[in-house]
């Protein structure tokens, strides 16, 4: 007896959605989790941009932060995700290669962290200026190299200032996911309403997705407090 077989038996899933809705919910942490790391490697270039002085990179990197906070995020996404697909069979094309389909999560992985990597930009500068300024000069005077300086000290330092930030920026990306479902790709949100839809049950399966939404923010947020406690024993105590 297989897994549907077995909730069907024991009335969980009189319907038969049970599985799709846990594999869409399996869909909206893979989703949310690849954003969320795209979104940090965006906002780490955005902040070093801003923070290296040479203007048209801060130029580009305030243009950046300031369109993607500006531009509702529904919005943003229905043009990356349509733009961008037309960009790519342009390309494809001058090299003489016929048009191409955009893989749905790759899409959606990278319009959603580009959405939050304007997000996180913001987060990260604001981390590194918190720094105290003697710890980085401190390297440069032993000769760190400046890679070596990033990973050994800038890194490290920035992190317990930043990790509230960052919670707060993985639990908008959940939520955001589900804004992906209006570009045809399914994840929780739009299995349940396929769900609602084949069984007319609209109330039980959109309280199962907030059910399941809020256990993902509550397992999030124990998961962000023991990483900030880790992180808390490196600060000078008051």
């Amino acid at each position: 007896m297989n897994f549907d077989t077995w909730v069907a038996y024991l009335g969980m899933d009189p319907d038969g959605w049970g599985v799709a809705m846990l594999q869409g919910a399996v869909v909206t942490l893979e989703i949310s989790f690849g954003a969320f790391l795209v979104g940090i490697v965006l906002g780490l270039l955005g902040a070093f941009a801003k923070l290296s002085g040479i203007q048209p990179l801060v130029r580009i990197a305030q243009a950046y932060t300031t369109l993607c906070r500006a531009v509702p995020e529904l919005l943003l996404i229905l043009l990356l995700y349509f733009a961008g697909t037309d960009a790519v069979n342009l390309l494809i094309s001058a090299v003489g290669v016929g048009p191409v389909s955009v893989n749905g999560f790759a899409a959606a992985v990278i319009v959603l962290g580009i959405v939050q990597g304007a997000y996180a930009s913001e987060i990260i500068r604001g981390a590194i200026l918190a720094i105290p300024y003697g710890q980085i000069e401190a390297g440069r005077v032993f000769g760190a190299r400046p890679g070596l300086v990033l990973r050994r000290v800038i890194l490290p330092a920035m992190a317990p200032y930043a990790l509230a930030g960052f919670a707060n920026l993985w639990l908008i990306l959940v939520k955001d996911s589900a804004l992906i479902s209006v570009v045809g790709y399914n994840e929780l949100l739009s299995t349940a309403k396929q769900a609602a839809g084949s069984t007319r049950e609209y109330l039980r399966y959109y309280l199962l997705v907030a059910a399941v939404y809020f256990i993902i923010t509550s397992l999030s947020n124990i998961l962000f407090r023991e990483i900030e406690r880790r992180f808390g024993r490196w600060m000078p105590s008051s």
